[in-house]
């Protein structure tokens, strides 16, 4: 999980990711809006398995009844190529890529080991 490197914070727990990824927050534990950007691809479910506890249909269905009811709406989508480039250029920016890609643009916030 990557963020921008300007962020006021180094890591988050696997709770608050859930929560800003789930939508039940808007906020980082500091007070500050997050952005969270969610990543098309094959990545997504290893993330989605390990931070948020759900398959893909899981979170699929839960965003249904989240923008049914009008609580929430789900993390804008990106594409894997300018994920990078997305969270560098906003300090609120939350995402997720192969740790192999990561630079000095971005830095590392918490680390998903997958299978």
């Amino acid at each position: 999980v990557i963020a921008n490197t300007h962020a006021s914070f180094s890591s988050l727990t696997q709770g608050e990711l859930r929560r800003i990824f789930l939508g039940q927050t808007g906020k980082f534990p500091n007070g500050e809006r997050a952005e969270p950007l969610d990543v098309s691809g094959d990545f997504r479910n290893t993330f989605y398995e390990f931070i948020l506890n759900k398959s893909s249909a899981q979170v699929e269905n839960y965003w249904t009844s989240m923008i049914f009811t009008g609580k929430a709406m789900p993390p804008r989508q990106i594409q894997p190529q300018v994920v990078k480039q997305a969270v560098a250029s906003s300090p609120r920016a939350i995402s997720y890529m192969d740790r192999s890609q990561v630079d000095s643009s971005v830095k590392i916030i918490s680390i998903v080991s997958g299978k």
